[in-house]
């Protein structure tokens, strides 16, 4: 199953649809939620209301079904209770304490590292991405999610793994000139980490096959800046699965239905890949040439991120930003 939010001038939390697996027909599922975030809250109740909609529109029994345009669809939750990021993938852990020059954990390989986004405004997946000032370091991130259900405190990670709902991908944007110093003060993240967007489309784990193993999507996350190759890592390399990520977050807290929980930078030791964040590429700049050469984003750049099935079939839809001048 597919779903997604359309925009409404007048509806911070947009209006609930139903998308054909093929991405080209929507119908609104407002009777059964007016919101992606109000269903999760009712998931058992709406999540087969939903399914049945779903089918009814695939096989094309649906009379109020339209076409859909992607520049018309929000974020699938505009707005949720809680977005938690991790940091999954070691390679990318490892590149960016180099960039600043920062010791690696000593847990690295035994607990995921993981901060509190903000998750009162999420960008939507074809907005573009204010820059305030160049020498922020305005970065994208591209990065694979779940969406979860009700969590209870103390869940092991396997148990963590049933409470997932929803799959999503995100760009997760993120401002290096800020963060050195964020970190430095021992007190976190917070103006280095702007709003983040996600493609417009959440999907259940069915719509991933057997791409959905041992806790990972193994799949390529595909990203292009200015139109050009930069990333086909793949995201079943993390070495963190989902589970672990969820009961990390669980571990001292309940977390609320419509909880998003993101990987992190997805990032493979395979160079022939490419990155899924510029800070890498310069990380990996300095190592080969002795020099970062690749500049962060910049007013009229653009990013692309998207993921397809092993048939070539986009799964998330696209998320497709422009850097404007704030």
């Amino acid at each position: 199953m597919k779903l997604a939010t359309l925009k409404h001038p007048e509806l911070k939390d947009g209006e609930l649809i139903v998308v054909s697996k093929d991405n080209t027909k929507g119908v609104k599922a407002t009777s059964i939620a007016p919101n992606l975030l109000a269903a999760m809250d009712n998931w058992k109740m709406a999540k087969p209301r939903l399914e049945e909609l779903y089918s009814q529109l695939n096989n094309g029994s649906v009379n109020n079904s339209f076409d859909i345009d992607q520049k018309e669809l929000h974020s699938p939750m505009p707005r949720t209770w809680q977005w938690a990021d991790g940091s999954a993938f070691i390679h990318h852990i490892k590149l960016v304490r180099m960039a600043r020059n920062a010791p690696l954990p000593e847990t690295l390989e035994t607990v995921p590292l993981m901060y509190q986004g903000g998750s009162d405004t999420f960008l939507a997946p074809m907005e573009p991405i204010p820059q305030i000032d160049f020498s922020h370091g305005t970065d994208l991130e591209g990065e694979v999610g779940v969406i979860v259900g009700d969590v209870p405190m103390g869940v092991s990670s396997e148990e963590a793994l049933k409470h997932i709902e929803l799959f999503v991908i995100i760009n997760d944007v993120s401002l290096r000139g800020l963060i050195p110093d964020e970190l430095k003060a021992g007190f976190g993240f917070f103006q280095g980490k702007p709003s983040s967007a996600f493609a417009p489309f959440a999907v259940t784990e069915d719509e991933l096959g057997e791409a959905w193993r041992e806790g990972r999507i193994h799949l390529p996350l595909k990203v292009e800046i200015n139109g050009e190759f930069f990333g086909k890592a793949n995201a079943g390399e993390m070495h963190f699965h989902f589970g672990q990520l969820i009961a990390h977050a669980a571990r001292t807290r309940r977390l609320s239905a419509g909880t998003i929980i993101g990987s992190g930078t997805v990032s493979n030791e395979n160079r022939e890949m490419g990155s899924s964040c510029l800070v890498e590429k310069r990380m990996l700049e300095k190592i080969d040439e002795g020099a970062m050469k690749t500049p962060f984003l910049k007013v009229g750049d653009t990013v692309k991120i998207e993921m397809y099935d092993s048939q070539g079939n986009d799964i998330f839809g696209t998320i497709e930003q422009e850097v404007i001048q704030a």
